[in-house]
Order: C-alpha cells, then structure tokens, then sequence
C-alpha cells in the first residue's frame, strides 16, 4: 500500500506526518477531521503494508493486532480508538505514546550503567506480567517494541504476532512455521509452541544480555539450523565480555535465558522482584561462570532436544496463579507466640500447594524506632535487628529450591506500607494476622489487616489463632484461615 498523502481523510481521520516507515506498516500521526474533540490522547494511525510481493503473514498479523488490542487494557499498551475495514482499507488507529525505544540506550555511545539497566528490566517485567495477566503473550519483544514513557514505565507495542487465550490463534493455523525475530525468539518458538509466557521472559533476557554485554547472546541466525541451537546452547557468560557486572546481574539474566522454559522465570513479576532486590538473589554456579558450557554438556541437550516431544503453553494467567508471590506481613511488637507460630503454618500451607512460589516476608516498623528509641543505634544496624528476626521466624518454612527474601519497611502507616509493597511487587497472596498486636492495643489498630483486605489488589488470608499455645501439639489445626468479607479474596 503506497503512503498516504498528509491531509488526505481516511474514515474521517485526517492524516498527518508519516512518523514512521517499516517493514510491516506506515504510522501517521492523525486528528478527527471534522473538528470534534479527540479522545483525550494524541493518536496514531497504523495502516500495514500489503503489496503484492508481501507474504500471507502480513495479513494475518494485521487481523491478529486488530483482534487483540481492542480487549487490552491498561497502561502497558497503547489505547485502542478504531480500526479499518481488510476489504477496503486496513488500518488501526491507537493512542500515540512519547517515549524513547530501548534500542535508544542499545545505540548510545556510553553503555548504560547496571542502574539503568534494572530499571529497565523492571519496567519490561512489570509491562509483561501485565499483558500475561490478561491472557495475552506477545511472542515478539524486542528492542524496538519496547517503549519507555517519560516517567520510567514501558509500553509495549506491535501485537501483530501476538497470542490471546480466548481467541483463534491465527497464525498459528495458517503458517506452519516458527514465527518471530530470529534474534530474540525463544527456543519453544522455534519448534512452534506458541503462547507459552515465559518466551516473553526470554526475549526480556536477550534485551538485557544485549544492554549488558552490547553483543547478541546468540548472533544473527539466518536459517533454521541455526535458529534451533538455542534448544541446546548457552550463550558466552556476560561476565566474560564484560568483568565489572554483578554475578547476580548474570544470574539474572543466564536464568531467563535457560533454553527450557520451565527453568526460567515463572512470570515478569518474579523477575522484576529480582532486579529490584539483588540484595536478596541467591547467586549459583550459573552467577558466577566466566567459561562457556563445556561441550558434553550441550551434547546431552542437543540429544534430550532431538527427541522432546513440547507440551502445549500454559495459560499465561494460570501459569501467574501457579507460581505466585506470597507475601507474609509478620508483626514484631506485642505478638505472642502463639500467633507467630499460626501465621508460619499457614504460610507453609500456602506454598505447600504452591511449588516454585516465591515468599517474601515483610515485616513494617515506624520511624520512631530507628530514631529516638534507638539513638545509640545507626538505622543499618537496626534493620539488621529485624531482618535477623525475620529470618528466625522463616527458618522452618526453608525449603530446597526455596526462594525466600526478607524486607524490613519503614512507616508510620503499617496498612499503606503493605499495600505499597503488595502493589508494587505484584503480590499475589498476602498472609498476615487477624490481630496483628497484643489485646491492649488491638481496638486502636484493628483496622490494619481490614484496610489491607478491603484494599488489596489480591487474595488476603487473615490468620487467627485458636487454641492456646502449648495445645497445638495435641489439638485440632492451630490457625483458622478466615473468608469472611475481612479476608477479601480479591483477584488481582
């Protein structure tokens, strides 16, 4: 389709400057021609380009698009507003978002420092679990895809390859082949399985191991063969390229690289956790390598991929409720025994049906407490005091494989400070206490596990005590997890 001329109208869309010219479509800027107030966003039209020497793919990727960003919601995307008819003139017209592309930072002269680096990749992981929690796997992510607003978040763009749950998967059905970027592809793609959503997580690591390193984990594949050594091949451990960054920065990124998907990540949200916390990261063998994989190893890959027979994707939205973020809100102040030892059965239960959960414990002190009433003491020293404390409490609940991180938060609002977290680290179970302090105190701040789980973004268990301390041994189970409307089993 030849470019559209500015000032022509097109379904009473009034074009503009083409802003961008690419492989699979033109995008202009437009306005309502006749005059009446807009949306409330600039907009940009797509119209791709079908000519006669484009393949079927082009096609069917428009379909794709136009069938799923009119049901994505969300900051993350751009706004939907219309679409063009295929039998007459395709187009969608969508919220035109400022920002800079990542391959902004992957073209500048000086690579970008291991903060800017975790910003972006909490900014990526936060924008992906966000689409997958719609049911949705974008299959395409690169760093032209990746757009980075003003205020630090991404937006992700082009869903032409894209995926959604509920609807047909059209390319899948009409292209019999793997369908992706050569260089971000993960390797289930490779073989066809589609819609899985951890092979977002692993375009995220190609991204990340390019800001890292400047280099492409994988080269440039030109043919299938060479597509189909990611099923078996570790890239060159970063750290070998570059000395100077973190082995937890390497784990990070080697872990979402992993060529089988059930290694890596379980979901954005765990990622982002990580990188917002490298304090808290277990570094392996994996973290610490600067020598490639030796060749037996790759061998025994390259014979277990040869005969694998890949399962099909789990739902994006089940594969996030499978493998959540606990959250455990353990009060450190007028709290007896009795309930910290309830609270910890009832987080073992929780992750107990949840293999692969990852628990963070947080406990929320105020500012008092590192100031006036610990004068003689620097704050380091008494956030050590709880997280030791904390780590105390949890040590029962530690597990094989186990991930466990410990937070000290630091508030005057104990509820808010919860909530903050939940929210910020995409929790998706909060366990904590009925009666989160002693009886002398409770009708003062009672409010603070209803406000939690009248305001929380997911499923709050409220946990209280039922039986005396020294009968647990001998008595029915200690802890009633309650549902009434103050544990507000809220989906996220």
């Amino acid at each position: 389709m030849k470019l559209l001329e500015p000032g022509a109208v097109l379904d009473g869309f009034l074009i503009e400057e083409c802003i961008h010219s690419g492989g699979m479509a033109h995008i202009y800027r437009v306005h309502y021609a006749d005059g009446r107030p807009g949306p409330g966003f600039p907009m940009a039209m797509k119209v791709p380009r079908m000519t006669a020497g484009d393949g079927a793919e082009n096609i069917v990727s428009f379909e794709v698009e136009s069938q799923i960003m009119q049901v994505l919601t969300g900051s993350h995307v751009p706004r939907f507003v219309a679409a063009g008819d295929l039998s007459r003139v395709p187009y969608l017209v969508m919220e035109y978002v400022p920002g800079r592309t990542l391959q902004h930072w992957l073209d500048a002269e000086m690579a970008p420092s291991v903060g800017e680096i975790i910003h972006l990749g909490v900014a990526m992981a936060h924008a992906v679990h966000a689409l997958h929690q719609q049911n949705t796997v974008h299959l395409d992510l690169k760093p032209e895809n990746v757009l980075i607003r003003d205020n630090g978040s991404a937006v992700l763009l082009d869903f032409g390859l894209s995926c959604h749950a509920h609807y047909p998967d059209l390319l899948a059905e009409q292209l019999r082949k793997a369908v992706g970027s050569p260089i971000w592809i993960a390797p289930e793609q490779v073989v066809g399985v589609r819609g899985d959503p951890r092979s977002d997580i692993f375009a995220i690591g190609v991204m990340l191991y390019q800001l890292c390193t400047g280099e492409l984990p994988f080269g440039e594949p030109q043919t299938a063969s060479g597509l189909r050594q990611r099923l078996w091949m570790d890239p060159t451990p970063p750290r070998r390229l570059k000395p100077d960054l973190p082995p937890w920065l390497q784990e990070v990124v080697l872990r979402c690289l992993e060529p089988e998907a059930a290694q890596r990540y379980p979901s954005g949200a765990h990622l982002a956790f990580d990188l917002s916390n490298p304090e808290q990261i277990r570094v392996t063998e994996r973290g610490n390598k600067v020598t490639g994989t030796k060749f037996r190893v790759h061998f025994k890959r390259w014979l277990k991929a040869a005969g694998m027979h890949y399962q099909p994707s789990p739902m994006a939205s089940q594969q996030i409720d499978e493998v959540p973020i606990v959250m455990v809100a353990v009060p450190h102040k007028d709290v007896t025994d009795a309930t910290l030892y309830s609270l910890r059965q009832a987080v073992a239960r929780s992750l107990g049906t949840r293999p692969g959960a990852r628990l963070a414990c947080v406990t929320v002190i105020s500012s008092s407490q590192t100031s006036a009433s610990e004068e003689h003491k620097s704050e380091s020293t008494v956030h050590r005091r709880y997280l030791t404390t904390l780590r105390q409490w949890a040590q029962p609940l530690d597990q094989p494989g186990q991930q466990t991180s410990f937070h000290v938060l630091e508030s005057g609002d104990v509820a808010q400070a919860i909530l903050d977290y939940a929210t910020g680290n995409n929790v998706s179970v909060i366990v904590m206490g009925a009666a989160t302090h002693g009886l002398k105190t409770q009708r003062f701040i009672a409010t603070v596990p209803i406000k939690v789980a009248m305001d929380a973004p997911c499923t709050v268990i409220l946990v209280k005590q039922s039986l005396p301390f020294d009968h647990l041994g001998s008595g029915p189970e200690s802890s009633d997890e309650t549902d009434s409307p103050e544990a507000g089993a809220r989906a996220s």
